[in-house]
């Protein structure tokens, strides 16, 4: 009888993030290139009589351990899809940013839903666990497939997009993090300044670059620096205005590219090989991270 299992899961990073207008729901429709990338949270599901969360790593200070937390909100959507009780201790190892744009809590969701079912020995179909993570958050299911994908709507929406090499990253940690909420209201209000408006319809809408797509296809560096953006950085940089600093710092250190992750404040930089990503690290110090891309998704290990 299995009485627990520990699952691997990736952070990402947007190499392409458009934002659309706001809608009636309150949320953007996007155009979200994710790629996975080689920095993990690790997440174990212990048999236990009522549901439990416990955290060790960078940043746990920062994450609830209660039934607001991703992960443990994936074990009672699980157990609610089957009609069982969500009985489980949960274990979060946490070496993804906390509040860095790099999808940390929505991984440990993805991790919580791969680990309960295996736990549980429930089955469940790879389809079913892509729905019931994103009725949990729009970044919950690109971290259950890795690699690297599409997704529209909010996000939650999936196709996988082919990665033909190896891409080197260098990711600057800030201190503190940023809402994403506040983010996306930034967003608006600048696009509301400029005139650009901040409703569908009034906003373009958001449809994945053409260019990108085929960089990553081709695992080409040089080419995806070229055409990396995020429609968030504006409102990043507004609200946290050093991390300017953090990309000159980088872009001077000889990386392709430089961008804010997701909703930041994590910035991160594209290398043109590894020895490149070492020397961009080692200029930015104790802050850098260097990961490889694409990662795998979701992993049970042995």
């Amino acid at each position: 009888m299995v009485t627990a299992v520990t699952v691997r899961v990736p952070a990402k990073v947007n190499v392409q993030l458009a934002v659309g207008g706001l809608r009636p729901d309150g949320f953007h429709d996007l155009a979200n290139v994710f790629l996975a990338v080689g920095l993990y949270d690790h997440v174990t599901a212990t048999s236990a009589d009522r549901l439990t969360i416990t955290a060790e790593g960078r940043d746990v200070a920062g994450i609830p351990l209660d039934g607001t937390n991703l992960a443990a909100r994936a074990a009672v959507a699980l157990a609610e899809r089957h009609g069982i009780a969500p009985d489980v201790h949960l274990h979060i190892a946490k070496d993804i940013p906390v509040a860095g744009g790099m999808a940390g809590g929505s991984a440990d969701g993805a991790g919580a839903l791969v680990a309960c079912d295996a736990l549980w020995g429930l089955g469940t179909p790879p389809a079913d666990l892509l729905e019931i993570a994103g009725g949990l958050g729009s970044d919950v299911p690109f971290p259950l497939l890795g690699g690297a994908a599409l997704g529209v709507g909010r996000g939650e929406r999936l196709t996988a997009l082919e990665v033909g090499g190896a891409f080197h990253w260098v990711f600057a940690l800030a201190d503190g993090g940023l809402s994403t909420p506040a983010v996306y209201r930034e967003c608006d209000r600048l696009r509301r300044e400029q005139g650009t408006g901040d409703l569908a319809g009034e906003v373009p809408a958001p449809v994945a670059d053409p260019a990108l797509v085929a960089a990553l296809a081709a695992g080409d560096a040089h080419a995806l620096a070229a055409v990396l953006a995020n429609d968030l950085q504006d409102a990043a940089l507004s609200l946290r205005p050093d991390l300017a600093r953090t990309v000159a710092t980088g872009l001077g250190a000889g990386a392709l590219a430089g961008i804010v992750s997701g909703s930041g404040p994590t910035v991160a930089f594209l290398a043109a090989e590894e020895e490149g990503a070492a020397k961009i690290a080692a200029v930015l110090g104790s802050c850098a991270r260097v990961a490889v891309a694409p990662a795998p998704g979701s992993t049970v290990l042995p």
